[in-house]
């Protein structure tokens, strides 16, 4: 398909993979997006949708941020030197962003989570980051109870997609 002839693709297929349980078990302060370091057979992965976001975390190391426990399967045609599925990936952000975050993170009870991941326009894997804090047993009933609230009012007013 020739550049510009509808092939544009919507942000919902670019996406590679949600955190879809971050944002009942915390609670979003902030988003912002990064780069991630990556091998080619893993963006191979990426592009073959094999992530997993579950149990994933991103800590400081010094000046530089990481992602911990980001699973991308090792890619099946990646020849004799596969790369390993669990290992700790570079998130490539600005030094004024990580400073600002650095500062945040030292608050006590924030932490960073992955919440999704996709391609950029230009191909690249990003990541989107939440600035977070674990919400409490009460917070998770409330939520629970407010969708559910929300369902029925929508049942009632005949406006429930299923």
């Amino acid at each position: 398909m020739a550049k510009g002839q509808g092939g544009d693709q919507s942000e919902r297929e670019k996406s590679i993979a949600l955190n879809r349980r971050a944002k009942f078990k915390y609670e979003i302060l902030d988003r912002f997006e990064a780069g991630v370091a990556l091998t080619g057979s893993e963006v191979k992965s990426c592009r073959a949708h094999k992530v997993s976001l579950s149990d994933a975390y991103a800590r400081f190391d010094g000046d530089e941020l990481w992602l911990i426990n980001l699973d991308i399967a090792p890619y099946d045609h990646a020849g004799y030197t596969p790369h390993e599925p669990k290992r700790a990936r570079k998130l490539l952000l600005h030094r004024r962003e990580l400073k600002k975050l650095s500062a945040k993170v030292a608050e006590r009870g924030l932490t960073i989570v992955p919440l999704g991941l996709h391609f950029s326009s230009r191909g690249y894997v990003k990541v989107r980051l939440g600035l977070v804090r674990a919400r409490q047993l009460y917070d998770k009933r409330r939520v629970i109870r407010e969708r559910e609230m929300k369902r029925d009012v929508a049942r009632q007013t005949g406006k429930f997609k299923r």
